[in-house]
C-alpha cells in the first residue's frame, strides 16, 4: 500500500489533483483560440515576494486580473473568461513570481444574450499591457500597510501575450504549472550526505543540465515556492468563475456545433422514415391527431 501525505505541494500526491482539475476545466472549455498572458514580477521585487507573500501574491491576482477586465471593457464586446495559475520558480528552482492566465479569445455580452468572436492572432498589446501591469503594482504595493518598495526598480517590466491554440492541450499545458510540483522525483539526479543534484531543462538550449546544491540550501530552494495556508493558486474569473455556471452554458449553447466538432461528437442526426413502396425518404409535413 502506498503512503501519501495528502499535502497540496508534494510531487506525489498531486497527480491525481491534476486530473481532477483537468477534468473539471475540460467540461468548461469553448470551441475558441486562447491565449497565454504571463505577468512578471521583476527581479529587484523577489524579496519582497520572498518576506511577505502572504501580502504581495494575491495582490498580483487582483491587479493582473482588473488589468485584462478593463482592457476588454474598453472594446465594448463583453465579458471575458480567463484561468490564472501562480507560477514561483524558474527552470533553475530560484524565485521568480509569475502569473500564467489561459484566456479564451471571445466575449459574451450578457444583456444581449451574444457572443463575440475574438482574433485567432491578438488579444491585447503586450506592451501596453506591461506598461499598466508595473504601474498598478508600484501603486498596489505602496498602498499596502505591510509592503514597502525597494529604492531601485527596473523602467519596463515584462507581460508576454501569445496564442497557444485550442481545445484540450491548452488546458494540459496551463495543469503543467499546477499541479506537477516544484521539482519531479524524476528530475533528482543524485543525492549524497551533503549534497543534492538535480536536472533542468534550459531555456535558450533547450538541453538538459545539472545543478548541485547542499542539502540545507536546496531544501531551503524547495520550502521558499511553498504558499502560505489558505492561499489558491489557480482562480477562475469572467464567465468561468465558479457562479457563472448558467452563463457559460448559455455560451456552450451558442458554440454547440462548434464544441461538437472540437470534442470529436458527431451531431445527432435526423430520424428518418422509408417509404413503403418507393422505399425513398418521407419528410415530416404535419402531425394529425386522432378526434
Amino acid at each position: 500500500m502506498a503512503i501519501v501525505c495528502g499535502h497540496r505541494f508534494c510531487p506525489q500526491c498531486q497527480q491525481r489533483s491534476a486530473s481532477q482539475w483537468l477534468w473539471r476545466q475540460q467540461s468548461k472549455l469553448l470551441p475558441t483560440t486562447y491565449f497565454m498572458v504571463t505577468f512578471t514580477l521583476p527581479y529587484e521585487l523577489r524579496p519582497l515576494a520572498a518576506s511577505h507573500p502572504r501580502h504581495l501574491y494575491p495582490l498580483m491576482f487582483k491587479v493582473s486580473a482588473q488589468i485584462l477586465k478593463d482592457f476588454a471593457a474598453k472594446q465594448n464586446q463583453g465579458e471575458l473568461g480567463f484561468t490564472s495559475v501562480l507560477h514561483t520558480h524558474s527552470r533553475q528552482r530560484n524565485l521568480h513570481p509569475h502569473i500564467h492566465i489561459l484566456v479564451a479569445s471571445g466575449r459574451y455580452d450578457e444583456k444581449k444574450k451574444q457572443w463575440h468572436k475574438g482574433s485567432k492572432n491578438y488579444l491585447f498589446n503586450a506592451f501596453a499591457l506591461a506598461n499598466v501591469w508595473r504601474a498598478r503594482m508600484l501603486d498596489a504595493i505602496n498602498q499596502h500597510p505591510s509592503l514597502a518598495l525597494p529604492n531601485h526598480l527596473p523602467p519596463k517590466w515584462v507581460v508576454d501575450c501569445r496564442a497557444v491554440g485550442e481545445g484540450l492541450p491548452t488546458l494540459k499545458y496551463l495543469s503543467r504549472y499546477l499541479y506537477r510540483g516544484v521539482l519531479p522525483d524524476k528530475d533528482i539526479i543524485n543525492i549524497t550526505k551533503d549534497n543534492v543534484t538535480f536536472r533542468y531543462r534550459d531555456g535558450q538550449t533547450n538541453h538538459w543540465k545539472q545543478r548541485t546544491l547542499p542539502t540545507l540550501k536546496f531544501l531551503m530552494l524547495m520550502l521558499q515556492h511553498v504558499l502560505p495556508k489558505g492561499l489558491q493558486r489557480a482562480r477562475d474569473y469572467g464567465f468561468l468563475r465558479g457562479n457563472a455556471k448558467a452563463i457559460l452554458h448559455q455560451i456552450q449553447c451558442l458554440l454547440l456545433p462548434l464544441l461538437q466538432q472540437l470534442l470529436g461528437i458527431e451531431p445527432l442526426s435526423q430520424p428518418t422514415r422509408t417509404c413503403p413502396c418507393c422505399q425513398h425518404s418521407m419528410r415530416c409535413i404535419g402531425i394529425l391527431r386522432p378526434r
